[in-house]
């Protein structure tokens, strides 16, 4: 297993949900973690949390739909740290709705955040973990970058292409430059994903299908981030589903 002992890694969207239970993660195991994320104040208490149980930590606040925001994120935690050795693209956002409704602003928002902040992300972090000659990329994907369902249109393209991203980082930079890329894709998970949703038949129809499921814990993802990070250095999970039990499709 590899050791993360003074390692450094950025973890976008660590204000809650998965982020927050990677960071914590991560950091037991002796990893710097850089916070990002715009809600600062949780932040803060994330990164308290953290320095409580031994940990080191930093706060940078970071809209990922902003490229200069995204170079300075990277630059302040190269000054922090003095190297990147992961970047765990989890910042995402999931208003599902019906084609026909249009939110086409959502639509924006999804592409915005879900394809623009991790290629910002990638493209930051690229150069440094180039000259280093190794790193370790890991996108938050989903089960929907696989399969498409109603209401998923948008969102579930926004997945695909994350996946897609992802092949391709790992075929162009594992065999050359020692740089692995992991897709991690989640099936439900019990996160602030779905608060986002404004559409009330999209509403209804999650809350009528899925009121049997139980479904995965964040700290369930975090785990299996932590797998593909701590992998030898001779194994690349190029991806991990992870579903829940009880969830069908």
């Amino acid at each position: 297993m590899l050791d993360l002992a003074e390692s450094t890694a950025i973890i976008t969207g660590a204000s809650s949900g998965i982020g927050a239970a990677t960071a914590r993660l991560l950091a037991q195991d002796g990893t710097r973690v850089a916070l990002a994320a715009r809600r600062e104040e949780r932040l803060h208490d994330l990164k308290a949390e953290i320095e409580d149980d031994g940990g080191t930590a930093v706060v940078i606040p970071t809209d990922v739909t902003d490229r200069a925001q995204v170079q300075e994120l990277v630059d302040a935690t190269v000054d922090a740290f003095g190297q990147i050795d992961i970047l765990v693209n989890n910042a995402g956002l999931m208003p599902l709705s019906l084609m026909k409704n249009l939110h086409e602003d959502e639509w924006e928002q999804m592409v915005d955040v879900n394809v623009k902040g991790v290629l910002y992300g990638v493209g930051a972090v690229l150069p440094h973990m180039l000259e280093q000659e190794r790193g370790h990329i890991v996108n938050i994907g989903s089960v929907a970058g696989r399969r498409v369902f109603g209401g998923g249109a948008v969102y579930c393209g926004t997945k695909f292409f994350v996946r897609a991203f992802t092949e391709g980082v790992r075929n162009e930079l594992a065999p050359t430059h020692n740089i692995r890329a992991t897709n991690i894709a989640p099936g439900a998970v019990d996160t602030e994903l779905t608060h986002t949703i404004t559409d009330e038949e999209i509403m209804e129809q999650l809350e009528a299908g899925n009121k049997d499921l139980i479904p995965l814990e964040s700290e369930d993802i975090a785990e299996a981030i932590h797998y593909a990070v701590t992998a030898p250095e001779r194994v690349d999970v190029e991806e991990l589903l992870v579903m829940p039990t009880t969830q069908r499709g």
